[in-house]
């Protein structure tokens, strides 16, 4: 009796010295580094041309609308699994209002998921381009949205979009390198006579 008096504190004591104090975890984030952009000029078969980031992979074919006369084109970012769409619209003397509030109740539709959109003026009156930059905030699907027109005979809208569930906190660092590409974008557009 006086060795299973003796063993079982010792084999209890042994389990529980052991063993270190338990330390809190350091909070830790998530890093992602993109490459700092290079900008080249794009020249496609449109009415405009713009400078677009090297990374993106490609650029996806121009689609003709022959009712709307409608063009558009896609620039992918795989890497991020997001694209930017253009699109273009030739004005006319009654579509212009039209035009601007369709680009802008699109940018309103996010408003029942956006925590925020905060619009910026564009003004570029050298190359006569003209628009409007949203960022929007929280889980809406698209994170940037523009447009830029030189009022007598073009129009062009950008969007950003992920192919993925909007998840805020996840696609940030994405949604915000591929803002700084949509705002130069608005920045070189010219259009072409």
């Amino acid at each position: 009796m006086t060795i299973k008096k003796i063993i079982l504190p010792l084999l209890a004591l042994a389990c529980f010295s052991c063993g270190n104090d338990p330390l809190p975890k350091p909070k830790a984030m998530l890093r992602l580094d993109y490459e700092t952009p290079k900008y080249s000029q794009v020249d496609v078969r449109l009415p405009f041309t713009f400078e677009k980031n090297e990374y993106a992979e490609k650029i996806s074919s121009i689609k003709l609308d022959g009712i709307n006369n409608l063009l558009g084109v896609n620039i992918n970012y795989p890497k991020m699994k997001g694209t930017i769409y253009l699109t273009y619209k030739a004005v006319n003397d009654t579509n212009l209002d039209s035009l601007l509030i369709d680009a802008q109740s699109l940018t309103q539709k996010h408003t029942l998921k956006a925590d925020e959109i905060e619009s910026v003026l564009f003004e570029n009156a050298e190359h006569n381009v003209f628009g409007m930059f949203y960022a929007v905030g929280g889980n809406a699907a698209s994170q940037s949205q523009f447009y830029v027109t030189d009022s007598t005979k073009h129009f062009l809208t950008g969007s950003l979009y992920f192919y993925a569930k909007p998840n805020y906190d996840s696609i940030l660092p994405a949604a915000a390198y591929l803002k700084n590409d949509i705002k130069h974008i608005m920045e070189t557009v010219e259009w072409k006579e």
